[in-house]
């Protein structure tokens, strides 16, 4: 990745502090009903802890796809994230996704609200992984 270890350092505790503070919007998104834009935050607070994850690592993606599969092929399949973690990853792909390009997906606040503590749990696992492997 061409990173020297103090810089790949920084990187991924820009991209943690990213994910976190992405997280911190879902309140007053939920509070003004914009269910489209929570589902985009959840998705982006999720995908910027992998992305930190995977730098922690050495893996680059230049895709939000790639990105998935890094994640699945070198933490999911390897079991040092739990499948049921992916299958959350995977459910705000797909409503980030249909929520930004198909005009005719309705997002509503029985697909956000469960979804949001998950997220955050899964954004602190994410970061525990990050520490313990410093």
């Amino acid at each position: 990745m061409g990173l020297t270890e103090e810089e790949r350092e920084l990187l991924v505790g820009y991209k943690l502090e990213k994910a976190k503070n992405t997280i911190t919007e879902i309140p007053i998104l939920v509070e003004n009903k914009l269910w489209r834009n929570a589902a985009n935050r959840l998705y982006y607070a999720c995908f910027y802890a992998i992305s930190a994850l995977l730098v922690k690592h050495g893996y680059i993606a230049h895709t939000h796809g790639g990105t998935k599969g890094l994640f699945g092929k070198y933490f999911v399949l390897t079991n040092i994230i739990d499948n049921g973690q992916n299958k959350l990853y995977e459910k705000l792909f797909d409503l980030r996704h249909k929520g930004d390009y198909d005009d005719w997906t309705v997002v509503n606040e029985s697909d956000i609200i469960p979804l949001v503590e998950p997220a955050e749990k899964f954004i602190a696992e994410i970061e525990k992984l990050i520490k313990c492997l410093r």
